[in-house]
């Protein structure tokens, strides 16, 4: 007997905390039932920006954190990698970036994942990324076998205030 009258408490404050506030949507709406939310089939974005300086990117399904840059008034898809001391690029995307052969002198040896390689090293004018916009950038470039898909390594990130993963995403702050 005294659980049914607990559960009975319990439903009625629960009552008296919600019900004002449904009544008061209620009546905003003009007593109109709340507006069906359009629902999109497109994938989701990977990147969002939060606030002016600041963007949350959102993992891929192999858990990666990527987004859409701006490299030098130029859109390039990136993945963000804490590991790598550089943004690194493969020659291909370096010269739709406008790097030509002259810039590119091979002469640096770095260590990577797939073992050594001969890269190039370049200054980006500015990297951005929704309202983040970071000027001056060191980058280097590989060899398109070498190298498939850019990274937006170190380089980059420091320049921010802050980074860190909140609630499975990658918040950005400039």
């Amino acid at each position: 007997m005294l659980v049914r009258v607990l559960v009975f408490a319990g439903a009625i404050a629960v009552a008296a905390t919600q019900v004002p506030m449904l009544v008061n949507s209620y009546n905003e709406r003009g007593g109109k039932p709340a507006p069906l939310e359009a629902v999109s089939l497109a994938p989701p974005k990977t990147e969002a920006a939060i606030s002016f300086g600041s963007v949350q990117l959102r993992a891929n399904a192999g858990g990666h954190y990527e987004g859409d840059f701006t490299i030098n008034g130029r859109s390039v898809h990136g993945m963000i990698d804490t590991g790598a001391t550089y943004v690194a690029m493969n020659e291909s995307t370096a010269r739709g970036l406008g790097f030509s052969s002259i810039d590119l002198d091979y002469r640096y040896t770095v260590q990577t994942a797939n073992g050594t390689s001969k890269v190039a090293h370049i200054k980006l004018d500015r990297l951005e990324i929704g309202t983040i916009r970071v000027r001056d950038v060191d980058a280097v470039v590989a060899k398109d076998n070498a190298l498939s898909t850019t990274l937006i390594g170190m380089s980059f990130m420091k320049k921010l205030n802050s980074y860190g993963v909140q609630n499975g995403a990658l918040l950005l702050k400039q």
